[in-house]
């Protein structure tokens, strides 16, 4: 008897071609409806839990960067022992005496400051100088149009992406208030910019005569608070363009405000001396330790006709890559540093005093000697423009006049006028005594 085989039975789908169209398109709604409410739409977190955030990643980062230099100083040599390397030395002058090697210890004990129980300063006379140097930035920047035409030409530079289109300023306030610098403290540090004023078992203390204190790299260090409550602002405007599959496919207009609204944290200045070896000049070391509190205002507006207004997934972008970019400048371990030119004075850098009142002579009636003040000294020297003006009009009016009543005459022979006898032939030899003539034939 023959077995017949018979093939199985495919299962027939539950859900027919348009029905699981139907649910495909209903499930791509909703994942766009998800991504615009939470991503877009979302609620941002409070600025206290952001800030805490970050300043806790901003320490931890700031911890193991130190971690990894004591780990680093374990496993090397002490720095010292490279000094006493023979090095090939310089002949030199046997007139200019050259003063002892000053140590941190020695400028602290020489100045009587004591970094263990000196005192906070206030810095009152400080912020009334940074004050006077900022109004006149401002007053100067509403003079001219320098820091907008700067400002547009650094956003349009060869770094700005394809998919932007021209980015224009819209509104920039450089704010009414000014900065508040206080509890300023002297800290000594070492050359990676760690403190040398702890102790072995942690207690605050300063040891001078300790061989941290006296290695090469040890500096002294200013910190002091900063404090800034204003509205810093900058407003911009482009356009997102999109050219795929062809240029121009779509275009959508953004515009973006950025407010600071406060900065507060503690700014750390120091001095690095300059090296004859490695020919670098003195440098002055400025950064913000890690525990700095820095808010924004952020407004956005995208779109033309159906316009989307201050979205806070946009906000927490810009703000992140706001500190982002001042994380990775001027916060701790990273420094900015400042060439300084050379504090010896010269002629060519003097000003005021006695400049105004160079080249008075005996026509103005006063002495050149002393000094007046930069406002007189300008009228002196305006007075003395007009005097000498003056002169030389007069000086020419009479050549005019001369010149019109007098014939040319010969350089080398003159005629007599007023006191010949009247005769063609008598003349007179320049420099002759009065009344000796000269006949010479003619």
């Amino acid at each position: 008897m023959a077995t017949t085989e018979t093939c199985p039975m495919k299962p027939e789908p539950t859900l027919s071609f348009t029905q699981g169209l139907i649910v495909g398109q209903i499930s791509v709604v909703l994942l766009i409806a998800a991504f615009i409410k939470f991503f877009i739409f979302g609620d941002a977190p409070s600025p206290e839990i952001t800030a805490t955030i970050r300043a806790a990643e901003r320490r931890s980062r700031t911890l193991s960067h130190r971690q990894s230099l004591l780990t680093l100083r374990s496993v090397t040599p002490n720095p010292t022992d490279r000094h006493q390397q023979p090095t090939l030395n310089k002949k030199k002058s046997s007139i200019l005496r050259s003063p002892p090697t000053l140590t941190i210890g020695s400028i602290l004990n020489k100045t009587y400051y004591n970094v263990d129980s000196h005192q906070p300063e206030s810095l009152d006379w400080f912020n009334v100088l940074i004050a006077q140097t900022i109004a006149q930035f401002r007053s100067d920047a509403q003079q001219d149009d320098a820091i907008l035409t700067s400002l547009t030409k650094a956003l349009n530079g060869t770094s700005r992406p394809d998919f932007l289109d021209e980015i224009k300023v819209t509104e920039l306030t450089l704010g009414e208030d000014f900065p508040i610098f206080s509890n300023c403290r002297i800290i000594p540090v070492d050359e990676d910019g760690l403190s040398l004023n702890t102790g072995p078992g942690g207690e605050k203390r300063f040891d001078a005569n300790s061989t941290r204190a006296k290695q090469e790299g040890s500096r002294l260090q200013a910190r002091m608070d900063v404090d800034l409550s204003d509205m810093i602002t900058l407003a911009l405007e482009t356009k997102i363009l999109l050219n795929y599959p062809k240029r121009l496919t779509a275009v959508l207009p953004v515009a973006l405000a950025v407010s600071v609204v406060r900065f507060s944290g503690t700014l750390s200045i120091s001095f690095i001396p300059s090296n004859q070896s490695q020919a670098t000049p003195t440098m002055m070391t400025f950064s913000f330790l890690d525990d700095y509190r820095l808010d924004f205002s952020v407004r956005s507006l995208v779109g033309s006709r159906s316009r989307l207004q201050d979205v806070p997934k946009i906000a927490q972008l810009v703000e992140s890559r706001l500190h982002r970019w001042f994380d990775e400048r001027a916060v701790e371990p990273r420094f900015q540093e400042i060439a300084l030119p050379s504090l010896w004075p010269r002629k060519r850098n003097t000003r005021g005093g006695d400049d105004p009142l160079d080249g008075i002579g005996s026509g103005s009636g006063s002495s050149g000697s002393g000094s007046a003040g930069k406002g007189k000294g300008r009228e002196i020297a305006r007075e003395l423009r007009a005097e000498e003006a003056r002169r030389e009009l007069r000086a020419e009016t009479a050549a005019g006049i001369r010149h019109e009543l007098s014939p040319p005459e010969n350089l080398r022979y003159r005629r007599a006028r007023g006191r010949g006898d009247g005769s063609e032939g008598s003349f007179s030899m320049p420099g002759s005594l009065p009344d000796m003539a000269l006949n010479l034939p003619t």
